[in-house]
């Protein structure tokens, strides 16, 4: 089980990106929150195993609008009991 803090920087905003976010993280198990942040970019606390992360950012990725160019990617202590995905 692992969690990371993600920013991603692109066009995220405006495009489905937290929408896809909480449809991908259900559809792979996992847990934590995402939203926008003043700057543009959008910010993701997600927790895991390593290849349903992978596989929740490949998916969100994969939008139709959704364009990221970068992350800036953290790992964090993973929280217990935590359950669900929510948009902030």
């Amino acid at each position: 089980m692992v969690r990371k803090y993600i920013v991603f920087y692109g066009a995220v905003q405006g495009v489905g990106f937290r929408y896809r976010a909480m449809h991908a993280a259900g559809m792979y198990g996992c847990t934590g929150w995402v939203r926008n942040e003043w700057d543009g970019s959008v910010s993701m606390e997600i927790q895991g195993s390593e290849e349903s992360l992978d596989a929740v950012i490949t998916a969100i990725g994969q939008g139709r609008y959704v364009m990221i160019e970068s992350m800036d990617v953290q790992k964090l202590t993973p929280v217990e009991d935590e359950r669900g995905f929510r948009t902030l």
